[in-house]
């Protein structure tokens, strides 16, 4: 099994990987797992989808700086078919060759620079900022010379032989991220919603599908009106399906117009669910199911 993950090594992602592992492959560990390092987000999409990899593994959304949008993107573009999700809590730390006061450039993924945006302007205003494609890549880069630090978590400090000058600097103590775990998706995958309702049959896998599930759906609607999105969400309510999150996109159609990312409670094979889905579909003018996966 190949995972793509965002490299190099010592990437939060690289750490979700092998916490997912952990946990999924307990009772049977997989000894043939190896690791693609990819340089950002969409590489690691594209390696998927030109089976370059059989998984990928991405941030989806944080605690702090909230959804990654590029991840979003690529959820729509591509047909991907997510089978599970790890929470990683997320320890920011500066790193760097030489001492604070050396420090003229700080380099760090997006997500990691938006997360700490209070220290730095507090603490370095007039540093230049310069974006990574990870965190780890960071923290590779800033090796190069005493005056760059980069934002990473404390292991990149040990892979990349690095000074860790200070610990803990996110703004919020609280700081978690929710990667998704995701496959190419196949033909069979949305027979699980599309079938008529009623019970599911036993299977090997039944234990497992009794534990709580997350489902993702994306939605479009094309029809504007008011209470049109109300009249979706209503298909929840009146079934008691507990939103997790809901979250608009803009199309990239045209200004104003959106898409939206529901994620909810249950799983893509309950009945209730299936009921749900086939209730919504045709008050969207599209939708796609990304997925049903076992709950962190």
């Amino acid at each position: 099994m190949i995972i793509g993950v965002l490299g190099p090594r010592g990437s939060y992602s690289d750490h979700a990987a092998s916490l997912w592992l952990s946990k999924e492959y307990t009772a049977s560990p997989l000894k043939d797992i190896s690791l693609k390092y990819c340089d950002d987000i969409i590489d690691t999409f594209n390696a998927v989808i030109l089976t370059n990899a059989d998984l990928g593994i991405v941030p989806v959304e944080n605690s702090i700086e909230g959804s990654v949008g590029v991840t979003l993107d690529m959820l729509m573009e591509h047909e991907i078919h997510i089978i599970g999700e790890v929470v990683v809590p997320i320890e920011h730390c500066l790193l760097s060759r030489g001492k604070i006061e050396d420090i003229r450039v700080i380099l760090s993924h997006p997500q990691a620079l938006g997360q700490c945006r209070q220290f730095i302007k507090s603490h370095f205003p007039h540093a230049e900022i310069r974006t990574t494609g990870s965190t780890s890549h960071a923290a590779k880069l800033a090796t190069e010379f005493e005056e760059m630090a980069a934002i990473a978590s404390r292991d990149s400090a040990g892979m990349y032989g690095l000074n860790v000058l200070l610990c803990n600097i996110q703004d919020c103590n609280n700081n978690h991220t929710r990667f998704i775990v995701f496959r190419k998706k196949q033909e069979d995958d949305d027979l699980a919603w599309k079938t008529c309702s009623g019970s599911v049959a036993e299977t090997d896998d039944t234990a497992k599908r009794d534990l709580p599930h997350r489902t993702s759906i994306i939605v479009y609607l094309d029809r504007d009106r008011p209470g049109a999105l109300y009249d979706l969400l209503g298909e929840f309510a009146i079934r008691k399906i507990n939103l997790t999150r809901i979250e608009s996109r803009p199309s990239k159609r045209i200004l104003g117009d959106y898409i939206f990312y529901i994620d909810f409670a249950g799983n893509i094979s309950d009945t209730i669910i299936k009921d749900a889905l086939n209730s919504i579909l045709p008050k969207a003018g599209m939708m796609k199911v990304l997925g049903s996966y076992e709950m962190m």
